[in-house]
């Protein structure tokens, strides 16, 4: 993490709907902003991202995503431009399914 004492802006509060955003640390909740912005985000948000967390915070994260938290697609960008590769295994666990079986 670059910058410790950081909140998550307001204006990025529609990309955290389902979170109260005043509850959320940007310590403790990493994971879950990064997750969340880089699927979410828009390019603005995802700058604030690149200036709030490292990219070795980044990197980690992709390593280890989520289960049931990414979109294939966004998944697999952020796999290519980290030069990231994954057991499809591991893909596939992280991806998010409407109608899971």
């Amino acid at each position: 993490m670059k910058k410790k004492s950081k909140k998550i802006p307001k204006k990025f509060e529609w990309i955290f709907w389902s979170y109260n955003l005043n509850s959320l640390d940007v310590l403790k909740d990493k994971n879950l902003i990064i997750t969340q912005i880089l699927n979410h985000g828009d390019w603005e948000a995802v700058k604030w991202v690149l200036n709030t967390y490292s990219l070795k915070d980044l990197k980690e994260l992709l390593k280890n995503p989520s289960r049931g938290m990414w979109m294939k697609d966004v998944l697999n960008f952020w796999l290519k431009i980290l030069k990231i590769k994954l057991p499809p295994k591991k893909i596939k666990k992280a991806l998010f399914k409407l109608n899971p079986k």
